[in-house]
């Protein structure tokens, strides 16, 4: 039996099924929205992101909204929602959308508070959300030759290879996508879509 290669589109031929991106798309509006609604109201970015100080006081919420909006004010939204439209459409069409919930809010939960108790103590954005995706989707780079039977392009192996490394550097330098990256990263492999007959690309 002949392992495949996917050419043209890599994570096709493990998502045979073509899902349309919905749950991708309804997470962007909504960032979206706060995101637009934050830069015309700035006092509501205080009333939200991430605080320790006011999460000790009891504003747990803040752990949950602090995945809406973003402290790199219109940067941040901008590139976050770009990389939430490429890796989210991925992942949703690789994972279906019950595990990309998982991936999404519990690494980004998880980054959240993490970085209340230790890395971050302040801040927003979801970009330890799309983290979780990113890296849960290099877990099934890595597992495509073996579970699969589809042989990816060498620079998305050596992407996906890469990806634990700098999820380590990233976390001693103390920068708070690390640890999320990682727990994404197991949870891709926990989750790895069912092997399926993948056509000759």
């Amino acid at each position: 039996m002949t392992t495949p290669t996917a050419s043209r589109n890599p994570f096709a031929a493990l998502a045979p099924v073509r899902r349309r991106p919905y749950l991708t798309a309804v997470v962007f509006a909504v960032t979206l929205a706060c995101g637009i609604a934050q830069l015309v109201h700035p006092p509501l970015y205080d009333a939200v992101h991430r605080d320790a100080a006011r999460i000790d006081a009891g504003e747990w919420y803040r752990l949950v909204t602090g995945m809406f909006f973003q402290d790199a004010q219109a940067f941040g939204l901008v590139s976050n929602l770009v990389w939430l439209a490429v890796f989210g459409t991925l992942a949703e069409r690789v994972f279906g959308r019950p595990k990309w919930l998982l991936l999404y809010f519990g690494c980004g939960l998880f980054g959240q508070f993490v970085s209340y108790v230790w890395l971050n103590p302040v801040g927003a954005g979801n970009s330890m959300c799309t983290a979780g995706l990113i890296c849960a989707l290099a877990a099934v780079v890595m597992a495509a030759s073996r579970r699969y039977g589809v042989v990816l392009p060498v620079q998305f192996r050596v992407m996906a290879f890469a990806v634990p490394v700098l999820a380590v550097v990233d976390t001693v330098v103390h920068d708070n996508h690390g640890l999320p990256a990682l727990l994404g990263l197991a949870l891709g492999f926990l989750l790895l879509p069912a092997p399926v007959q993948v056509a000759q690309q």
